[in-house]
């Protein structure tokens, strides 16, 4: 798929991210595109909804089964800002998205490569493409910000 088409997609889930921070929640943002369509939008919202499952892929999952009307949404990509982790990576597979694309890696719970690599698995029934890399620098700056305002106890602006 053409680099722009994935940067201009990737722009709506870090204004997903931006969202998630102005609530005090981790800025990771997601946004599902089904047959070419925005279909799902979600952010992080675990703090808020005191709901571990409330990740931005979960989220955006759960508003793109909703828009189109089954759990099933093949012919899909999800972009994320942040590598998907094994919760969300499992529901990635069970909704058969075809494609993730997202930005930056998370070393510490990644399911795509980082730690695990659950989504391309081929112990899987169901594999998706993964693409990396897509605005790593915005989604990467807006998570230091926010761990590093976090850690000095600051209030996050």
């Amino acid at each position: 798929m053409n680099y722009q088409l994935h940067k201009s997609r990737m722009a709506e889930a870090l204004q997903e991210a931006r969202i998630a921070l102005r609530k005090t929640e981790v800025p990771v943002g997601a946004v599902l595109f089904f047959e070419g369509n925005l279909v799902g939008r979600g952010h992080n919202s675990s703090i808020s909804n005191k709901d571990a499952t409330a990740h931005a892929e979960i989220q955006a999952i759960r508003d793109a089964c909703k828009t189109v009307g089954n759990y099933r949404l093949p012919n899909s990509i999800l972009y994320v800002t942040l590598e998907p982790c094994i919760m969300c990576a499992g529901a990635i597979l069970q909704a058969r998205i075809e494609e993730v694309v997202f930005a930056i890696r998370e070393p510490t719970y990644g399911a795509s490569g980082s730690v695990i690599n659950v989504l391309e698995s081929d112990w899987m029934n169901h594999r998706c493409k993964v693409t990396t890399g897509i605005c790593a620098d915005e989604s990467r700056v807006m998570l230091k910000e926010f761990f590093s305002k976090l850690r000095s106890g600051r209030v996050l602006d």
